[in-house]
């Protein structure tokens, strides 16, 4: 199971900079992100080399987040592997709020990072239809 930080922050000019630059200063590695934006406000999802770290230094510097549990799936870069994975989910009723993509870093294998409502019962159906889940 990964651990993913979000930060809501002010969709503003330079805030991602900002962000960035509170990372940069903790020495804390983006492993993969994904950025929604609105209007006033952007949720900026990450996942992070050292969790705990970002979230304190985020509150630190005023912003509001949270740390989450989110599932991260390897699977090989070939066409309809993301369908595959997509449809043994729905085979097992599991809906995915969000997803994006990452890599990992020791094997440059692609790596889904999602989140569903129950973290560890998706893991568990993943893992018996034979996906490598980190």
């Amino acid at each position: 199971m990964l651990r993913q930080v979000s930060i809501y922050a002010q969709n503003e000019r330079g805030m991602l900079q900002t962000i960035t630059k509170i990372l940069l200063d903790r020495q804390i590695n983006i492993l993969g992100s994904v950025t929604n934006d609105s209007a006033e406000y952007g949720i900026i999802r990450m996942v992070v080399s050292d969790p705990d770290e970002a979230m304190k230094a985020f509150r630190e510097a005023g912003f509001l987040c949270r740390v989450t549990d989110v599932i991260g799936v390897e699977i090989s870069d070939e066409v309809g592997n993301l369908h595959r994975m997509l449809a043994a989910l729905s085979e097992s009723n599991i809906n995915v709020d969000y997803i994006y993509l990452s890599f990992n870093r020791q094997s440059g294998m692609p790596i889904m990072v999602f989140s569903a409502e129950d973290c560890y019962e998706v893991e568990e159906c993943l893992m018996s239809k034979g996906f490598t889940v980190l």
